[in-house]
């Protein structure tokens, strides 16, 4: 009987524990202001300047889930252009790393959302360590 209880309070136990695996992680960007901000379970972890749409393409807005993800990517469409650590969102739209820095917190980018490469990194090792499920993108003007 001892065993059973012992069993259930384990159980029990487990039930209650949050895990890392259900953490969820929020990518939030702001079209207006170039910056994205990044929670993980709601509490502020980073802020950074990004690039998203030139005049002429967009950058779309809504709520969005990661649909695949890549180390290195190479856009087949801009000439081969390297997307590192790329989190793709919608259709071939996606956050990556860049090495324009110097055009980051400024519209520069064919649609895509653009970090410093190191927070490409950072946020690609985020949304795998919390899983895509686990994870938002919330893109807004």
């Amino acid at each position: 009987m001892l065993k059973y209880f012992r069993g259930l309070a384990l159980l029990i136990c487990l039930a209650v524990l949050p895990t890392q695996a259900s953490a969820s992680v929020t990518a939030s960007i702001d079209l207006s202001s170039q910056r994205m901000n990044v929670y993980v379970n709601g509490i502020h972890y980073h802020s950074w300047p990004v690039s998203t749409a030139r005049r002429g393409y967009r950058t779309p807005t809504g709520n969005f889930r990661p649909t695949r993800m890549h180390v290195m990517w190479r856009s087949r469409k801009y000439n081969m252009s390297p997307m590192p650590h790329s989190i793709f969102f919608y259709g071939g739209y996606a956050i990556h790393g860049t090495y324009e820095i110097k055009r980051l917190g400024r519209r520069a980018s064919h649609g895509c959302i653009r970090l410093h490469p190191s927070n490409a990194r950072r946020l690609f090792s985020l949304v795998r360590q919390h899983g895509r499920r686990n994870t938002r993108i919330k893109i807004r003007h």
